[in-house]
């Protein structure tokens, strides 16, 4: 899991990195559809709040299944639609790019730490998702961290790259 490891910590120094260009565009404004709509648009308060929300969320979830006995796979998650991940991100997209950057940055060596110490026994634990299936917690460490934190890095360069100025 150290690859994995090194990815989340990278991607947390990318999104570092991207700390003084997000603040240069201070305010921004928060979407107006933003939830799980097809016409859902996400600037940076909703990606940086969804972001540091997710972060913790899938943490405990993948700690809780890691944890288990192993005999059967542990019913965890949640799907995008979930009223208090919405409730969440609505909550945190009000604060500023650096409060929630060091929100980020609080929780990606913890993460990390987490995810570099899981036993060969503790990966292999598995989840039963209600829409993806049953997962390990290794594949729930590539998917909801690793995968999803270098999606979010690309998202908001994509959208720096398009911000006036």
């Amino acid at each position: 899991m150290d690859d994995q490891a090194e990815r989340i910590r990278a991607a947390g120094a990318a999104l570092e990195a991207l700390r003084a260009p997000l603040g240069a565009g201070e305010p921004w404004p928060l979407s107006e559809v933003w939830g799980t709509e097809d016409e859902a648009q996400w600037g940076p308060p909703e990606v940086l709040a969804h972001t540091a929300e997710m972060l913790a969320y899938w943490h405990a979830e993948l700690a809780r299944v890691a944890a288990a006995d192993g005999s059967a796979a542990v019913p965890f998650g949640r799907i995008a639609s979930d009223p208090g991940r919405l409730a969440r991100i609505d909550r945190l997209r009000r604060q500023s790019t650096t409060e929630l950057l060091d929100e980020i940055r609080r929780q990606i060596p913890e993460v990390a730490a987490f995810v570099a110490g899981l036993t060969v026994q503790e990966a292999a634990r598995r989840g039963l998702h209600q829409t993806r299936g049953e997962m390990t917690v290794a594949d729930g460490v590539e998917r909801f961290f690793a995968n999803h934190l270098d999606e979010h890095v690309e998202q908001l360069r994509t959208i720096l790259a398009r911000a006036p100025g």
